[in-house]
């Protein structure tokens, strides 16, 4: 039996990561977005790939104190000897509801539509999918946002750079379809939020789209790494728990008014 990889290997003398030499080729050379492209795709990007994938990295590293960051904070707080607890902790929240729907999205916009169709097949593919989603009344991922409800401008400016860059093409069209049919059929408006425009952007670079949701979680790691060294200047973590014991109330309460 013969066990491979094609990523890297590290000699005597030298490290190579696909085939370059870490130390005389990469190192002082490349961003860490070219080494993404490197790692992901098997080959370096070029100039305006690099901006591209640049930017998928940085627009999730923070959006303030969600679940996931106060988790790292607390996990910190319990254990300051383990900063890599407290960055899982928050990584291991990246699902469905938030940061992992990129990759949901992206497994959507492929199965609806091949990549390099033309916009009449697009249009369709993106109806239906609408039409799919509405029957079994679920959420579409990759558009809608809570917070964000008049338009995401993390995938707008996303789309922006897309457009500068060459990238936008197939998937990002899809997804853009999606949200306007969607729009149209529910009433209300439903913008492309950022992990959608992350999963259409992606896939017309060519990542696969079972890594979709990578981007979410390197950009994130750096962000629970900040969350934890703002909780060792400026510690939240008890005050948060005490406040959750303060309006905690036994089972057995919940429900009954004041009956004096």
């Amino acid at each position: 039996m013969v066990i491979s990889t094609e990523l890297g290997q590290a000699e005597l003398n030298r490290v190579t990561v696909r085939g370059h030499d870490l130390t005389n080729d990469l190192l002082g050379n490349v961003r860490f977005a070219d080494m993404v492209s490197l790692l992901l795709r098997g080959e370096l990007p070029s100039p305006d790939e690099s901006r591209m994938i640049d930017a998928l990295i940085v627009v999730l590293i923070e959006h303030g104190l969600v679940k996931p960051a106060l988790v790292a904070r607390m996990v910190y707080s319990n254990a300051p000897e383990s900063m890599q607890a407290a960055v899982a902790a928050a990584l291991l929240g990246a699902g469905s509801k938030h940061l992992g729907s990129s990759e949901h999205c992206a497994r959507l916009l492929v199965e609806a539509c091949e990549p390099r169709a033309d916009d009449a097949t697009v249009s369709a593919a993106a109806r239906s999918v609408v039409e799919r989603y509405a029957a079994s009344k679920d959420h579409i991922p990759g558009i809608g946002h809570r917070t964000h409800a008049g338009g995401d401008p993390r995938a707008e400016r996303l789309f922006e750079i897309a457009h500068e860059t060459g990238v936008h093409s197939t998937y990002c069209r899809l997804v853009e379809d999606v949200a306007r049919i969607a729009s149209e059929v529910r009433g209300r408006l439903l913008p492309v939020n950022v992990t959608g425009a992350i999963a259409g952007i992606a896939l017309d670079m060519g990542f696969r789209w079972e890594v979709c949701r990578a981007f979410a979680l390197i950009g994130r790691t750096l962000g629970a790494v900040a969350q934890i060294q703002e909780e060792i200047d400026a510690p939240i973590a008890d005050e948060v728990k005490d406040m959750v014991v303060a309006a905690a109330r036994p089972a057995s309460a919940r429900g009954q008014g004041d009956r004096t």
